[in-house]
């Protein structure tokens, strides 16, 4: 990889990290949603650069859909553990068995369209 290639990669994780310290300090209570995929992940650890060797400003948020491989809620509860960071977990079915979001079924059920 050329010096470029390696100063450009540096600038995008410098503006990544102003973002997310901007984001800190500009709203009262932010989030940082995490799947466990790769893109969160990445977030996770620009928020380390951003905020080490402090506390993250702001929660880990997880939506479990109830859809996920064992190995990402492993992994998830694992890095949490590791960084010693507030996790907030919101599960899908609570809010379906609480009426707050109504499951879709049938003909109603809308189709993912295939993207191209």
């Amino acid at each position: 990889m050329s010096k470029h290639q390696l100063d450009y990669l540096d600038e995008l994780e410098a503006e990544a990290i102003y973002i997310l310290r901007e984001v800190a300090g500009q709203f009262e209570r932010p989030a940082l949603l995490f799947s466990g995929g790769k893109d969160s992940i990445t977030l996770v650890r620009l928020a380390e650069k951003a905020f080490r060797p402090g506390k993250f400003p702001f929660p880990l948020v997880h939506i479990d859909t109830g859809h996920n491989f064992v190995e990402t809620i492993e992994y998830r509860d694992a890095m949490v553990k590791r960084l010693g960071e507030k996790l907030i977990i919101g599960h899908v079915q609570d809010s379906i068995d609480q009426g707050k979001v109504v499951e879709q079924k049938g003909e109603k059920k809308k189709k993912k369209k295939k993207k191209t």
